[in-house]
């Protein structure tokens, strides 16, 4: 496996893609007027206690308010006592109206919701995170080697007990601490325990609801996180970003200094490597794939779904065969489209119906050995009663559809408008009611250009009825700036 990240920087924001052997797995976007908050630290007060809910709404000074559950209170951070697990009884117990307390977002504002925060804080470097408020220490459940997982504990432990000054509190080593030696999680160790010490002077000092820690920007996120040995080189578009990435690098990350490339060609980065494409895939509903047959993908407020559909693939063997080859490559495929969409949540998959317990077992196989390789953590629960596959991914930001689109004013998300027909006999009744309120004068209607043309062609025989029905005159002016469903009556 050979992965590459490409760095696109503009004054106005950020963008990276991780590419796998030259094919777009992950997009990531931020925008430099609004920034994810996932990973910042605030001072808050609590502004509604819901008993029902057993939750929280908390004012952290951003445009919307916090919400925190009852199960991500850490009682040690509420009454000043160390005290490990989560509170018991119920939130009224822990928090109250006004309350100033320390939260850490865990997930960016997404649609109408505002913030999910924790007062489980954790602060990261490049191998470690740290946990202040817990004794667990652990390995990331992504290094699969149960030698590297033993041996990599064993390192922790013996660096914990040997570190000056003490730190106090859980740590999790990270997937990219594969193979790294004491040198280099003894100088995490270090670091993390200088940040921790001005995060906790800093949240002492707090007065009101202001940021007490704010993550890396996205830039130097993707060193610190995406890089690993499977990288091969991290390409940057921009000299001033490129230049910030080597001193970041240099400071905390050495071993990466040599993978850092500023690209100089004239064609665009993300234009070059097809990123700019597969954003644009990644915004249609539908996905082709390569034997003819099709995904359509849509991103609802509960959950998404997914549907597989054979298209212009007709197969050369048995139709079972032919439906197993589509779905084989659809698994492959949707989870890829997962990463790139960044979609999350519950997620329902439609595959084209198998009689053969025996395909159905190997399509849940490529599915889940490609779900394998996402770094978000994700669960299948099997194929339902109804042949449907559910699964569940976890969602921390907003997906791609959401960051780069608004509702269509048109239609208002539904993805569909009303016909001109449609629109021409809600014209008709509107003309009736109005008739009643004032049964004398004429009707002038404005309405599109579409819904205009049928007026006077296909509804003209119903549009003379109509007159001699309400004894009015009605005529009609086409507005340029009106979409199909809009209309107005005026009475001349």
């Amino acid at each position: 496996m050979s992965e590459d990240i490409l760095v696109n920087f503009t004054p106005m924001e950020t963008r990276v893609a991780l590419l796998d052997n030259g094919v777009t797995q992950d997009i990531y976007i931020e925008r430099n007027a609004i920034r994810g908050l996932v990973g910042n630290i605030y001072a808050g007060k609590v502004l509604r206690v819901l008993p029902g809910m057993q939750a929280a709404f908390v004012d952290i000074g951003a445009e919307r308010t916090g919400f925190i559950h009852v199960s991500d209170i850490h009682q040690g951070a509420v009454n000043g006592r160390v005290l490990r697990g989560e509170p018991q009884g119920n939130i009224t117990d822990h928090l109250h109206e006004g309350k100033k307390i320390i939260v850490q977002v865990m997930k960016d504002p997404i649609g109408s919701k505002g913030a999910r925060l924790t007062m489980h804080l954790s602060v990261s470097a490049r191998y470690l995170v740290f946990m202040p408020q817990t004794e667990h220490v652990g390995v990331s459940q992504l290094i699969a080697d149960t030698q590297e997982r033993q041996r990599l504990q064993a390192l922790l432990s013996d660096c914990l007990a040997q570190a000056e000054p003490v730190l106090e509190g859980g740590f999790i080593l990270r997937t990219a601490a594969e193979g790294v030696g004491e040198t280099e999680v003894v100088s995490e160790l270090r670091f993390l325990c200088r940040l921790w010490d001005a995060v906790s002077r800093r949240a002492a000092a707090a007065n009101g609801c202001e940021l007490v820690y704010e993550e890396l920007s996205l830039d130097l996120r993707t060193v610190r996180d995406l890089a690993r040995p499977a990288v091969q080189r991290i390409l940057i578009d921009s000299r001033q970003c490129f230049s910030a990435l080597k001193v970041f690098c240099s400071d905390y990350v050495p071993e990466m200094t040599d993978l850092l490339e500023l690209y100089q060609g004239e064609r665009p980065l993300f234009d070059l490597y097809g990123v700019e494409e597969a954003i644009e895939r990644a915004l249609d509903r539908r996905e082709d794939l390569k034997s003819g047959g099709y995904l359509i993908i849509d991103q609802t407020e509960a959950m998404t779904t997914i549907d597989v559909n054979t298209g212009s693939f007709v197969g050369k063997r048995s139709q079972a065969e032919t439906v197993l080859k589509i779905n084989l490559e659809a698994a492959s495929a949707l989870a890829r489209q997962l990463r790139v969409r960044n979609l999350g949540g519950i997620i329902i998959i439609d595959f084209i119906d198998m009689k053969s317990a025996e395909h159905q077992r190997q399509v849940m196989h490529a599915l889940e050995k490609a779900l394998s390789r996402d770094p978000a953590r994700n669960q299948v629960t099997g194929v339902s009663a109804l042949g449907l596959v559910e699964m569940t991914r976890k969602r921390t930001r907003e997906s791609l559809a959401h960051t780069l689109c608004e509702t269509c004013p048109a239609c208002h998300g539904r993805g569909a408008r009303k016909t001109a027909e449609t629109v021409c006999h809600e014209i008709f009744r509107a003309i009736i009611r109005d008739a009643r309120a004032y049964p004398r004068g004429a009707l002038m209607v404005l309405v599109a250009q579409s819904v205009a043309d049928r007026l006077l062609e296909e509804e003209s025989a119903y549009l003379a009825e109509l007159e001699e029905l309400v004894g009015m005159t009605i005529s009609f002016r086409a507005e340029p700036g009106y979409s199909q469903e809009n209309f107005e009556i005026m009475l001349l």
